[in-house]
């Protein structure tokens, strides 16, 4: 059973932090390993060729096994959710298939990315939003995608939990789903992957794209992607000389070499061997593997359900009783009280989450603890009477 984990981080006493969906705290041991790329990064002269090739294929192989992909050649260094989007979307044939589903609301970096597949090939986006409230939101939203894939169906773009409220969604049932009529899932994990289980081989994931800074607790401008088999033969949105088959024989870089290293290499971005980043997420990847993705999805169930009964008690709205996820929760106002008031209150007493409309985001990790809870709960308790 996991416990607290706060003395690993460098968080103030007079801050309490349950917003890591907006930003994740770094780690004391990936602070420590940032401080030492950056000294080391003042001479040059300190870096040799394998310093270009082998962190990167270090961080493939344990996202890899974080993911449980059993292929490391499937994981490719991205800048972000956006630029890994852009590869699958770039690489997927419209002439037959025109649809491309997409869950209502999610982050634009899920979104824009598809309108150039709309512009250029003819595709068309159907949104699916949610067709009920309370109790029952989750599962019709969930019965609503299944009903709307379709032999018109090319793609669902999605994430695993949504990131404004944390439903989660059934991606098992899904990918069934989208192997009747031949279609790809591509997924944003950056909201989920970290905190939540993510299992490649189960789930049969397309593309799945992950952002760093959030549940991987690692630095702002990097990510992690997995490519299945569907684009082991695509475009990259990006040419650069280290995705070339032979790269790392630098005394031939111009004989320049059309073929791309194998399968998801040639998804990287440039500079991927990023000396820094790399180090940094390398560590906190690490870490992650240390504790597992379930022990932290347990933790914060344990912490927040039975503050969520007490939020509910006081009239407001949590995802509780539905299907959610606990590490990234919900919590809608009741009727009358004003988010601007209770924006300010939060705000005076360090506390911090984000607002989301009528609704508060919280976005609690290993660091946090009862007295975080306890504090959040006193606000809310002031502005409910």
């Amino acid at each position: 059973m996991l416990t607290c984990q706060k003395e690993l981080f460098n968080l103030s006493e007079e801050v309490t932090y349950l917003n890591c969906a907006y930003m994740g705290p770094l780690l004391r041991s990936v602070e420590a390993v940032g401080h030492e790329e950056v000294k080391r990064r003042l001479r040059p002269f300190n870096y040799g060729r394998k310093d270009f090739f082998e962190p990167v294929q270090k961080i493939k192989a344990t996202f890899s096994e974080f993911v449980n992909t059993g292929d490391a050649e499937r994981i490719a260094i991205i800048p972000s959710v956006s630029y890994g989007i852009s590869n699958a979307a770039k690489n997927i044939d419209f002439s037959q298939k025109k649809e491309i589903l997409l869950v209502g609301e999610q982050f634009p970096s899920n979104y824009y990315p598809w309108e150039t597949a709309v512009k250029n090939q003819g595709a068309v986006i159907k949104p699916i939003t949610p067709t009920s409230s309370g109790k029952t939101r989750a599962a019709d939203w969930n019965q609503s995608i299944l009903d709307h894939i379709n032999e018109n169906t090319a793609v669902l773009s999605m994430a695993h939990v949504h990131w404004a409220d944390g439903t989660l969604y059934d991606l098992l049932a899904i990918r069934e789903k989208l192997d009747t009529v031949g279609a790809k899932l591509v997924i944003d994990g950056t909201q989920s992957v970290g905190a939540l289980p993510f299992d490649v081989q189960a789930i049969r994931p397309d593309a799945l794209i992950v952002a760093a800074y959030k549940w991987l607790l690692g630095p702002y401008g990097i990510g992690l992607a997995y490519y299945g088999p569907a684009f082991d033969n695509g475009q990259p949105i990006e040419e650069n000389w280290i995705n070339r088959k032979n790269s790392q024989q630098f005394e031939n870089l111009v004989n320049y070499q059309p073929a791309y290293e194998p399968k998801a290499a040639r998804y990287s971005v440039g500079e991927q061997s990023n000396f820094i980043y790399i180090a940094m997420l390398q560590a906190s990847l690490e870490q992650l593997s240390a504790w597992g993705p379930q022990r932290i999805q347990n933790y914060c169930k344990g912490l927040v359900v039975d503050y969520l009964k007490e939020f509910e008690s006081l009239g407001f709205q949590t995802g509780l009783g539905t299907e959610m996820a606990y590490h990234l929760c919900g919590i809608q106002l009741p009727d009358g009280l004003e988010m601007s008031k209770l924006s300010e209150m939060l705000q005076q007493e360090n506390i911090y989450v984000s607002v989301r409309g009528n609704s508060i985001r919280l976005a609690p990790n290993v660091y946090n603890d009862q007295h975080d809870m306890d504090h959040l709960l006193s606000v809310f308790k002031r502005i409910a009477q």
